[in-house]
């Protein structure tokens, strides 16, 4: 008996807890599923369609903005662009005294820029008188008259027909020439004011005594124009606008404008049959001497 209520006991506590396991596993179940059912509706979106469009667009723009890798024919056209606009910037000369300055389009001397040793050199000139435009820096002056007088001994007679010149007379003259012939065609025979090698003192326009083609085409082939050519660059000359090279230069062929550089300078832009802008390599050209 006493074996068959220990039985009874056991059986009934094992129901007990048969049914205790049932419920707790039931439990468990539905906290699961209560668990899922809450996390979905956690991260369930409830944003108003015209919110979820908003974040469709700002998406879009994102993916808009985003870097992408130039090609190289991007790479090669932004290269060119940025060199064109290297080519047409103006940049001011910060040392305008220099003796080689290059002075151009692309190079403008500091506003109303006047050297301070002007002289007027003892040779010919067409206007003779204290005029400013016979006057060049004095370095410049002492080689011209050395160069006078080397060509008189070969049988050349030259005279000076225009030095210096300031930038407001250049403006005058500028002015003048654009109105009588245009903008364009003004510009390849005539620098913009600050842009004339003439305000340098450093320049001197030559011609023959009787100045028939003083600072003209016909001066081009004449027995003085041939002998600056040939021998300007011995005394520290140089003819400044060569033949040929106008779309280095960005001027027409002048023979009769002689510019001082020095001899060094001169021999070898005579030598390579050069201009300046050759000789310092540079597209956008420098001041001071190289």
């Amino acid at each position: 008996m006493v074996v068959s209520l220990q039985s009874g006991c056991s059986l009934i506590q094992r129901g007990n807890q048969d049914r205790s396991n049932i419920v707790s596993n039931e439990n468990g179940r539905a906290k699961t599923s209560e668990s899922i059912k809450n996390h979905r509706e956690a991260t369930k979106d409830n944003s108003s369609p015209e919110e979820k469009q908003n974040t469709k667009d700002k998406n879009k723009e994102e993916k808009a903005v985003e870097p992408k890798e130039d090609s190289s024919d991007n790479k090669s056209n932004k290269l060119e662009q940025t060199n064109k606009e290297n080519e047409n910037a103006i940049h001011v000369i910060s040392q305008p005294e220099a003796i080689a300055v290059l002075v151009n389009k692309q190079n403008k001397l500091p506003d109303h820029y006047a050297p301070e040793d002007l002289v007027i050199p003892n040779v010919r000139f067409i206007n003779r008188g204290n005029f400013d435009k016979n006057k060049m820096r004095k370095e410049a002056a002492r080689a011209l008259e050395k160069m006078f007088a080397g060509a008189e001994k070969d049988g050349i007679l030259l005279a000076g027909a225009s030095g210096y010149r300031s930038q407001a007379t250049q403006e005058i003259l500028y002015n003048s020439y654009v109105k009588r012939d245009g903008k364009a065609a003004a510009e390849r025979y005539s620098a913009n004011p600050g842009h004339s090698e003439h305000q340098t003192g450093l320049a001197m326009d030559v011609s023959g005594i009787n100045g028939k083609c003083a600072a003209m085409d016909c001066f081009g082939g004449s027995p003085e124009a041939n002998w600056l050519t040939e021998h300007a660059h011995e005394y520290g000359y140089i003819v400044r606008y060569l033949k040929g090279k106008e779309h280095i230069t960005g001027y027409q062929y002048e023979p009769w404008h002689m510019r001082y550089v020095g001899i060094d300078i001169a021999k070898e832009t005579f030598e390579k049959n050069i201009t300046l802008e050759e000789y310092f390599d540079s597209a956008i050209p420098v001041s001071g001497n190289k």
